[in-house]
């Protein structure tokens, strides 16, 4: 056959096929990884991966048509966590949302290619998941929670909240924490005179660590507490909680929903808010930018809430000063 005629015949056939078999072409279908700190069905956690999903939709992404999203959780459990990254690569996500320190440490020691986008993450520089805030390098980025600084703030609160308190009581566990905790404790330490603040370290490591930690911290004359930031904490927040009441410790925290939840007090970011701007990162990572061009960002807006029952139960008579500048009183 002529070339002239098998090009004639080729448009011939070309307009006989049907109107949408010729315009409209099926949208290739994109996936995203998540790897919660929490477990999913958490409340806590459901609400931030309900935020993400949200922004994720108003950007174009809706789930089961154009991308594809695989979720892996219980990250504050180390073991677990390098199982859930490993279970995440195999399924060769174009993008991997990693909440928490703890997510993101299990998945960059698995992969230096997939595109990672994390959350409440404190010390990236210091962990060694990114080279610089400005140019991350690499296949990581992502939104901080806190700056080391912020453990100062922590303690000034809880002096103003509860002014009795002399020797504060550090609860964290090393296997999760930032830095193994140091992130935190050497601000702690260098912050504390200027309250006229002792302190100590109360390493746990699991529940049954937390259950007899109380009697540790009397013996040693704590009589306050400032909770870590920490995916550990965070899982194990009802029990904590549930100490502080127990041994009328006044405790400071860093997350809105330990308040909500029964806690003194907190000081931080929200974390649902920042899994919305997370989605931004992923939206454009997954339309072709390259995650080490994307700068780290850090948190701009930090809120107060202070749980006024149970100040009273503990007998702290709070500064109006105090209550007028927190966010939220939960009463």
């Amino acid at each position: 056959m002529k070339r002239r005629a098998f090009i004639t015949l080729l448009g011939g056939a070309a307009a006989a096929w049907p109107f949408d078999a010729r315009t409209q072409q099926p949208e290739r279908m994109k996936r995203l990884g998540v790897l919660t700190g929490l477990t999913v069905d958490d409340v806590q956690q459901h609400a931030e991966l309900e935020a993400l999903m949200q922004e994720l939709q108003k950007l174009g992404w809706s789930d089961g048509r154009n991308i594809q999203v695989y979720y892996r959780g219980g990250a504050s459990d180390a073991d677990q966590a390098w199982t859930s990254a490993k279970e995440l690569i195999e399924l060769r996500p174009d993008v991997i949302l990693a909440h928490t320190t703890a997510a993101v440490s299990a998945l960059a020691q698995q992969t230096r290619t997939i595109p990672i986008v994390f959350v409440l993450v404190s010390d990236p520089v210091g962990n060694g998941f990114v080279e610089n805030w400005t140019k991350p390098g690499g296949n990581i980025t992502g939104f901080t929670d806190f700056e080391p600084p912020m453990a100062g703030k922590w303690l000034g609160l809880l002096k103003q909240i509860a002014p009795h308190v002399t020797q504060v009581a550090l609860l964290f566990n090393p296997e999760t924490a930032p830095g193994g905790g140091a992130v935190f404790l050497d601000p702690i330490e260098k912050a504390a005179p200027g309250f006229g603040l002792n302190w100590m370290a109360a390493p746990v490591r699991n529940a049954d660590e937390i259950e007899t930690i109380g009697g540790v911290l009397g013996r040693h004359g704590a009589t306050g507490v400032l909770v870590m930031p920490d995916v550990f904490t965070t899982a194990h927040r009802e029990q904590i909680i549930a100490l502080a009441a127990h041994y009328r410790l006044p405790a400071a925290y860093a997350y809105r929903y330990f308040a909500t939840d029964g806690g003194l007090m907190s000081y931080g970011i929200d974390p649902a808010d920042q899994c919305r701007q997370a989605a931004a990162y992923v939206d454009r990572i997954l339309r072709g930018t390259p995650a080490g061009l994307l700068p780290i960002q850090a948190p701009t807006k930090f809120e107060l809430v202070i749980n006024l029952k149970t100040a009273r139960t503990q007998g702290l008579d709070l500064p109006p000063m105090l209550l007028a500048l927190a966010d939220a009183v939960v009463e």
